[in-house]
């Protein structure tokens, strides 16, 4: 019986990663359709997957698939008419990554998930199928001129940082679920104007362009293929770019650079910076923004007790982190979520930095 999960260490899959010398796309899909058992299809997919040495993180439920992964360039022809070949994902739309970097994902991950984006909606009669208008590049340059319109990013706040288009409101949100109720206040009182709103890959904006109809909202449109579909349109097209920075992505690269604007600074010490890292302690593992001076000054870690542990042995982070709870009191991943760290004033007030 095959191996349907991968139990190599992250770090050799990494280290293969790098070394290896084929060329890969990295691409992402989605459909909302109906799959009757997504556990047995799980299992299809990742047999054929891994045969194709296709990496990436894919999420199924019965409402549909949500895929960001990369394929080796020998294989795209036969991986694309297996997944062609499925039903449920017959012709579905592919994006393709604006920087055509393949070293995106490292391992293979299929999840079977109650909902492949979790939205926090328990409404039985929401249609989620009864989406807005969806608009090209073109389309969405023409429509955003016009200042009536309403410019919604459906993102997280870590993604709308370093990224956004012009006019936009940024929810200050860490998830799409705490997003929709924000959003829908925000609105409130302006049902008849248009709405405009955009996401990474267009996933997010589907479903909430159809749950904001359901609201009661009656001029609802989105982005098609979101950010990654409207760079490589406008390129194409030789279309002004009304997206600045750095469309943030959820993979090893982290974002993909669509202009050269630098929006946000540095967490630690304020200076013009979009390079977002995860903080060198694995136990806090912090998503922040840091320069390279920052980065060298402080090891890769967001604060000085993080710096004293990373440095550690691995055994003895290892022994520390014996008998914590997740995000308990004991735990040190205290900046998860909504505690997010004013990093500048927790060096500024540590006397070892002076």
């Amino acid at each position: 019986m095959a191996l349907l999960i991968n139990k190599t260490d992250k770090n050799v899959l990494k280290q293969r990663l790098k070394e290896e010398n084929i060329q890969r796309k990295t691409i992402s899909f989605y459909r909302y359709v109906n799959i009757p058992n997504p556990k047995e299809l799980r299992d299809e997919l990742f047999k054929a997957w891994s045969g194709f040495n296709c990496f990436g993180r894919i999420y199924l439920a019965e409402e549909g698939i949500n895929a960001q992964m990369n394929v080796p360039e020998s294989a795209w022809d036969d991986f694309l008419k297996q997944l062609h070949a499925i039903p449920y994902f017959a012709g579905v739309p592919i994006k393709h990554a604006v920087d055509g970097n393949g070293k995106s994902f490292y391992k293979l991950i299929i999840k079977v998930r109650t909902k492949i984006v979790s939205d926090g909606i328990n409404d039985e009669r929401f249609d989620p199928s009864n989406t807005g208008r969806y608009l090209n590049a073109a389309e969405f340059n023409k429509v955003i001129e016009d200042e009536n319109t309403i410019v919604v990013d459906m993102r997280n706040h870590y993604e709308s940082e370093v990224g956004r288009f012009d006019r936009a409101f940024c929810p200050d949100a860490d998830t799409f679920r705490e997003e929709l109720p924000l959003v829908i206040d925000h609105l409130k009182g302006q049902e008849d104007k248009k709405i405009l709103m955009y996401c990474t890959g267009g996933i997010r904006c589907e479903k909430a362009s159809a749950y904001f109809k359901h609201k009661g909202f009656n001029d609802v449109n989105h982005l098609q293929g979101g950010i990654i579909q409207y760079a490589k349109e406008i390129k194409e097209q030789n279309l002004e770019s009304k997206f600045k920075g750095i469309n943030f992505v959820f993979d090893e690269r982290i974002g993909e650079r669509i202009t050269s604007d630098i929006l946000s600074e540095c967490h630690q010490c304020g200076k013009a910076c979009d390079t977002h890292v995860n903080c060198k302690n694995d136990d806090c593992h912090l998503l922040f923004i840091q320069c390279a001076d920052c980065a060298e000054k402080m090891q890769g870690c967001c604060t000085p007790e993080c710096m004293h542990i990373a440095a550690l042995p691995i055994e003895e982070q290892r022994e520390l982190r014996k008998g914590r709870v997740k995000n308990g009191p004991e735990c040190l991943s205290v900046y998860k979520s909504r505690l997010r760290p004013n990093l500048k004033d927790v060096l500024k007030n540590n006397l070892s930095l002076k």
